[in-house]
């Protein structure tokens, strides 16, 4: 199923994209797309069941805003340096374990929302990624097929990051990482039955029209179930809980000088195969 959430900010409405393109609405059946419907099968099957029957009504989506997919996020852990050609690029040795950092829940905003570039900012960057929505409550996972039983689905991540504030500011990365609109997703939510292999997906990321990042979650140093099963011995994840599982190659910061990194104006679009597209237009705080 492709789940998603339509309307103004903080007030969007759950619905679902069904397999003939048309956008349903969900709101007769559930309160919100969240944590505590991705844990509730009883209610994830009257979904399905109601979608099979062709019971839910059409939404007209002529002007409707796509907010982010999922509401009332609990946590957002990122993975850095999690593709090789990435570390390659930008001169650094593979991790031997993942490298951790996190973003706030409130950077979230729709899969087409204006994003800032921060007052101040010299070095706004882009980061196409793969999200992975944790569906099941997971304490020290033991291994990789358990994780990938605790997974909800997948969407697309924009992990925006400044990289002065990032790296040459001091202390950790988590000040260049969680500046306003810095985490667009959506937009939609791919439940895991329709996503068979996490690690054969392709990422592309385009700045005004021309092609930066090509990629493939083949690439990633740690997949997706061990980074799940990972997490799962440091942190207990909960169902509405986020994963951005890194980047490929292409970043600005991977560029010869002068880097292009992004200004007022640019417009970004990117996507991961068969979760979706985003295009977010860049503007200064």
């Amino acid at each position: 199923m492709k789940l998603l959430r339509v309307g103004t900010a903080g007030a969007e409405r759950p619905a679902l994209l069904d397999t003939g393109g048309v956008l349903r609405d969900l709101s007769g059946l559930v309160p919100d797309i969240d944590g505590a419907l991705l844990a509730d099968e009883a209610a994830l099957g009257r979904i399905r069941a109601a979608a099979d029957a062709g019971e839910l009504p059409v939404l007209d989506a002529d002007g409707l805003r796509i907010g982010p997919p999922l509401g009332r996020i609990g946590k957002i852990v990122c993975i850095g340096l999690n593709y090789h050609d990435h570390a390659r690029e930008t001169g650094a040795e593979p991790p031997t374990e993942p490298v951790l950092f996190f973003k706030a829940p409130d950077t979230v905003v729709g899969p087409q929302d204006t994003v800032l570039v921060p007052r101040g900012s010299v070095k706004t960057d882009w980061e196409v990624e793969l999200a992975v929505v944790i569906g099941r409550t997971a304490r020290y996972l033991e291994s990789t097929e358990e994780a990938l039983a605790h997974v909800a689905g997948y969407a697309v991540a924009h992990d925006v990051s400044e990289r002065e504030f990032q790296i040459e500011r001091g202390g950790t990365w988590d000040k260049g990482k969680n500046c306003e609109t810095f985490n667009p997703l959506g937009p939609w939510l791919v439940t895991a039955d329709e996503v068979p292999d996490p690690q054969a997906l392709s990422l592309r990321l385009w700045v005004n029209g021309e092609l930066q990042q090509d990629g493939s979650t083949a690439e990633q140093i740690f997949g997706v179930a061990e980074v799940v099963r990972y997490l799962s011995h440091f942190m207990t994840l909960y169902p509405g809980d986020v994963i951005n599982t890194g980047t490929p190659a292409g970043v600005a910061l991977g560029r010869p000088e002068p880097k292009p990194y992004l200004r007022d104006g640019d417009v970004v679009e990117l996507e991961v195969g068969g979760l979706g597209r985003q295009r977010q237009v860049f503007r200064d705080a």
